[in-house]
C-alpha cells in the first residue's frame, strides 16, 4: 500500500523533526526521558505560489523551507533536551541571523574556497585542468567535512536519530505498522535524504561551472556566475532526488548510489528509544486514513 503523502525528516539533537503535507512535529527526548512533542500547521511555499511550485525553482524553494524549519527546530530542540538553557532559545530574528551566516559560510567553505584554490595551485583561471582542479577540490572539501563531523561524538548521536528517522519514513512507506520491532527491520537508506541531494549539488555544480572557466572571465566575474547558478544547481539537484525515489530504473539507481553510499557515514543504527521518538513525530504528520496518496507530491527531503 502506498503512502497517502511523502515525509521529509531532520534528525536533531535528541530528537527528530517531521514534515508531511501542511504539518510539521518535533519530538525530542527530554532530560527525564520524558518525550516531548509539538506540532504546528504550516504551509509549504510551493503551495502558496504556483511559481515556486514549477520544475526546478521547487527545488529552491523546498530547500529555503527545509533550512528555515529545520534551523529552528534544531534551535528548540537544543532547548529541550537541556543542552542549552530553555530561556536562552534564540528568537525569530536570530534564528534569521544565524542561518543566514551558516549559508554565507557554506558558500565559502564549498564554492568560494575551492574555486581561489584552484587558481592558486594551477596559476590560471580558465581551462580544463581549471575546473577538474576545482572540482576535485570541492568534492575534497565536501567529504573532509562530513568525515570531521562524523568524528564528534555529539553528531554521532545525531546521525543516530538520521538513522532512525530514515527507518521509520521507510517503514510508514512500506505501508506497515509503525512499531519499534518494524522499523528496526528496516534499512538506514533513503532515497531522498539530503546527504544525496548535497552530494549532487556538488556533483551537478562541477558540471555547470566547467562551462563557467573560459578566458573571458575573471576570477571574480566566476565566483559572481557560480553565486547567481546556485539556485539553478540546487533545483536540478532536487529534481533529479525527486525523481529517483519514486522509480527503479537501473541507470538512475546507479546515478544516486554515491549518495546511497555516503549515507553510510551520516546515519548510524538508532537505540530503540530513538526509534519510539521517530515514530511519535511521524504519528503527529500522517493523515488518520492511509488508504490513498491524496493531493501532495512535494516529496521533501530527509535531513542531511
Amino acid at each position: 500500500m502506498e503512502p497517502q503523502l511523502y515525509i521529509g525528516g531532520q534528525a536533531l539533537l535528541e530528537g527528530v523533526l517531521m514534515r508531511g503535507g501542511d504539518k510539521v512535529a518535533i519530538a525530542v527526548r527530554k532530560s527525564d526521558h520524558t518525550i516531548h512533542v509539538e506540532e504546528e500547521t504550516r504551509s509549504p511555499l510551493t503551495k502558496r505560489s504556483r511559481l515556486l511550485a514549477l520544475p526546478v525553482v521547487r527545488g529552491t524553494a523546498v530547500l529555503y523551507d527545509s533550512l528555515l524549519t529545520g534551523y529552528k527546530a534544531l534551535n528548540r530542540s537544543a532547548a529541550l533536551s537541556g543542552a542549552e538553557d530553555e530561556d536562552e532559545e534564540l528568537s525569530q530574528w536570530e534564528v534569521t541571523l544565524s542561518l543566514l551566516v551558516s549559508v554565507l559560510l557554506a558558500v565559502a567553505l564549498f564554492l568560494l574556497l575551492p574555486l581561489y584554490g584552484a587558481k592558486w595551485l594551477t596559476g590560471e583561471g580558465a581551462g580544463a585542468l581549471f575546473a577538474a582542479v576545482e572540482g576535485g577540490l570541492r568534492l575534497g572539501v565536501f567529504f573532509l567535512y562530513v568525515w570531521l563531523i562524523s568524528r564528534m561524538s555529539d553528531i554521532r548521536r545525531v546521525f543516530m536519530y538520521h538513522g532512525a528517522e530514515h527507518k521509520t519514513i521507510n517503514c510508514y512507506e512500506a505501508g506497515e505498522e509503525l512499531t519499534v520491532e518494524n522499523v528496526r527491520r528496516h534499512t538506514l537508506i533513503h532515497k531522498r535524504c539530503g546527504t544525496s541531494f548535497l552530494l549532487f549539488v556538488m556533483l551537478i555544480s562541477i558540471v555547470l561551472f566547467s562551462f563557467l572557466s573560459g578566458t573571458w572571465l575573471s576570477l571574480w566575474e566566476m565566483a559572481l556566475f557560480r553565486l547567481l547558478l546556485l539556485p539553478v544547481v540546487a533545483g536540478l539537484a532536487y529534481e533529479l532526488i525527486r525523481y529517483s525515489g519514486g522509480t527503479t530504473n537501473r541507470f538512475v539507481t546507479w546515478l544516486v548510489s554515491p549518495g546511497l553510499l555516503l549515507q553510510k557515514v551520516t546515519t548510524r543504527e538508532p537505540h530503540d528509544e530513538m526509534i519510539e521518538v521517530a515514530i511519535l513525530s511521524v504519528k503527529c504528520v500522517i493523515p488518520a486514513s492511509d488508504s490513498s496518496r491524496g493531493e501532495n507530491d512535494d516529496r521533501p527531503l530527509t535531513s542531511a
